[in-house]
């Protein structure tokens, strides 16, 4: 059995890492990862686990020598990482298979691409489709399989180059819950047998619970930017056992760390063996509304999740039950906690929420009187929104473009975040009947509801 204990020699290793990547029309940087240091021991299964903006996909792709990184260096079988990184080999969350070949010729690649002799391709390769499950489907093409077959087939094009670390990013996110279930099990049996193909394994996951269940260590990602906010040792006889009480426990304590991205990753009560790393300067916060970021939740999702805490008892409840509860990912789950709790509706702690006396009285009342109350909150805790919508009630004919208000944004955030902070902010403004949006004419307008500071004055 391979027992999968961290050693002193080391597969790979990220030294003082950053990345930034300019913003548009010389704006700037945005800082993506700053600072960050970690290890992949061989014969070890490392996760990294991180909210969303913690770029755990971008650190991935540093790794694996796909883009450079603007500071700091990899080392990989002790030498420094220039381009693309020969000794890992990565499965991805999309399957990235090419429809046009068979199963047989999508897991040829990596040796066609290293100059493998096509007898040596042939044996390789059926012999990894074998190990994976799939043998019978070799001259299949994907639009003929399954999902779970499609990364199956992703599995055996990385395991037939016997890469000394396989990296997966996300790779059971994309696969309904049973089929992921049972290919996460399969590949946990291979590694306990000792017939994985790979010495070494860095997941990327936002999945606590298969994290807990995968790995070896879990390394914590912060976010904005991302860092290394510490780590923990799964340290369970293999295979874990989901059922025990000490599993049970590590998943609560990631859990609680992660619904509170301010709280010290330090020992606790199930005696994980936490390793804190050094604290991130962060820089000065600008007093911007447009720079303090919205979570991306609906008002809709932080409405219906409200309903559910309302039900339990007391209207307290663990967030893992929950997340089990409505079968939805801890990447999903945590910016609907966010702007609850941003928008006063709820408190987190210690991997449990329960409902404030404004959030009760949301989740309670009549459909207008909750519209009422989330304005009444937007307005109090949402500098963003109350910007936007004093704006517009200066202007006199109630009205502006958005890309005024996206140019505010892209002084902060990348074209793609400010355009999901944008969206977020209709949504909730709309929501909160401050003011509406017209796709069409791409402009924002005051809420007809909404008096004209200038009409007024």
């Amino acid at each position: 059995m391979n027992t999968s204990q961290h050693t002193s020699e080391i597969a790979i290793a990220v030294e003082q890492v950053s990345k930034t990547f300019p913003l548009p029309e010389g704006k700037g940087e945005f800082t993506v990862l700053r600072n960050v240091d970690l290890t992949v021991g061989v014969h070890e299964v490392v996760a990294l686990l991180g909210r969303s903006g913690s770029g755990k996909s971008t650190l991935l792709r540093i790794m694996a020598g796909l883009i450079p990184p603007t500071e700091g260096r990899v080392i990989s079988s002790g030498k420094p990482l220039r381009g693309a990184n020969q000794d890992v080999a990565m499965v991805f969350q999309s399957f990235a298979l090419l429809p046009w070949l068979t199963v047989l010729e999508n897991v040829e690649l990596g040796l066609e691409a290293r100059g493998v002799s096509r007898e040596e391709r042939r044996e390789r390769a059926l012999k990894a489709i074998d190990l994976v499950g799939l043998d019978g489907f070799e001259s299949a093409y994907p639009k003929e399989l399954s999902g779970g077959m499609r990364q199956r087939v992703g599995f055996a094009r990385a395991f037939v180059v016997q890469p000394k670390v396989l990296f997966m990013d996300e790779p059971f996110s994309a696969l309904d819950v049973l089929t992921a279930e049972n290919l996460r099990g399969e590949i946990d049996d291979l590694w306990n047998a000792g017939n994985f193909p790979s010495k070494s394994i860095l997941i990327v996951t936002h999945n606590i619970e298969e994290a807990v269940l995968l790995c070896d260590r879990v390394i914590i990602l912060g976010a904005n930017p991302g860092h290394v906010r510490g780590e923990v040792k799964i340290n369970l006889p293999r295979p874990h056992d989901r059922t025990s009480d000490r599993f049970k426990a590590l998943v609560d304590y990631l859990y609680a760390v992660m619904t509170d991205p301010n709280a010290a990753v330090t020992p606790q009560a199930v005696e994980a063996v936490i390793i804190p790393t050094a604290s991130v300067e962060e820089p000065p916060k600008s007093k911007s509304p447009f720079a303090q970021p919205l979570p991306h939740a609906r008002a809709g999702g932080i409405s219906g999740l409200l309903e559910l805490i309302v039900e339990q008892s007391e209207g307290r409840v663990d967030i893992p039950l929950l997340a089990e509860r409505i079968q939805i990912t801890v990447d999903d789950l945590l910016p609907i906690l966010d702007a609850a709790e941003m928008l006063g509706f709820v408190e987190v702690d210690r991997g449990d929420v329960s409902l404030t006396e404004i959030g009760k009285d949301f989740a309670t009342t009549t459909i207008l009187r909750s519209k009422d109350l989330f304005r009444q909150q937007v307005l109090a805790h949402a500098p963003m929104l109350v910007s936007i919508w004093e704006t517009l009630r200066e202007k006199r004919i109630g009205s502006m473009r958005a890309d005024f208000f996206m140019g505010l944004l892209e002084e902060y955030y990348p074209r793609n975040e400010a355009e999901r902070q944008f969206a977020t902010a209709v949504d909730w403004g709309r929501y909160a009947e401050l003011f509406e949006y017209d796709s069409r004419e791409e402009r924002l307008y005051l809420s007809r509801t909404e008096p004209l500071l200038t009409a007024t004055a």
